[in-house]
């Protein structure tokens, strides 16, 4: 015997042909929706999945140091072509050496003692004042004798500048000028200053 029409028992008689197509239309909604949240679901694990490997895959830790320069090496190579003589700091062991080369028209070496950082530039053939322009115009503000040379002392304030350069040293190397300084201490600039003094004086020598 053949179904006769779904009788709907809130309308108490059979389901009219736009009725059943309204019906099955909404439960076809409800189904889709259902799937549709399902698979953001599963998206959204997937991605936190993904984002974990990689976070497990970053290395932990900070990098390693740069290999120091070789500061002798480094001059070795710039004198071949430059053809005057260059300062080579004699300093303590512990001091890293980050870069030995010309820049901003001075042969310049930088060390990272136990604190802070030191430049030694060397100027060639400069005019008098050179140092105290190279740290921004600014005087002297005393002077100190060091390994039997004579430096121009320059103590800055911090919160005068914004390269971190607190204490510099400044003294004639016949023709060059010779500049000390970062962001150190008198002591740690003295150990600098007597460590490239015996080279100045070769260089007066060199200019008599």
């Amino acid at each position: 015997m053949a179904d006769g029409p779904r009788i709907v028992a809130e309308l108490g008689r059979p389901e009219t042909p736009q009725e059943t197509a309204d019906r099955k239309a909404a439960a076809s909604a409800v189904y889709r929706s259902s799937q549709t949240f399902r698979n953001l679901i599963a998206a959204l694990i997937v991605t936190v999945a993904v984002v974990t490997v990689i976070a497990l895959g970053v290395p932990r830790g900070s990098l390693p140091d740069p290999e120091p320069v070789d500061v002798a090496a480094s001059a070795a190579r710039v004198q071949a072509s430059l053809d005057h003589t260059l300062l080579v700091p004699a300093v303590p062991s512990a001091w890293r050496a980050n870069s030995a080369r010309i820049e901003g028209g001075m042969w310049r070496v930088v060390y990272a003692p136990e604190e802070g950082f030191v430049n030694v530039g060397q100027g060639f053939d400069v005019p008098e004042g050179w140092a105290s322009a190279k740290l921004g115009n600014i005087s002297p503000t005393g002077s100190v004798t060091i390994d039997g040379i004579e430096w121009d002392e320059y103590t800055i304030s911090a919160a005068s500048r914004t390269d971190g350069i607190t204490y510099a040293l400044s003294t004639d190397a016949g023709a060059d000028a010779v500049l000390v300084y970062g962001k150190t201490n008198a002591a740690d600039a003295a150990i600098a200053a007597e460590g490239v003094a015996d080279q100045i004086r070769a260089l007066r020598e060199e200019t008599r």
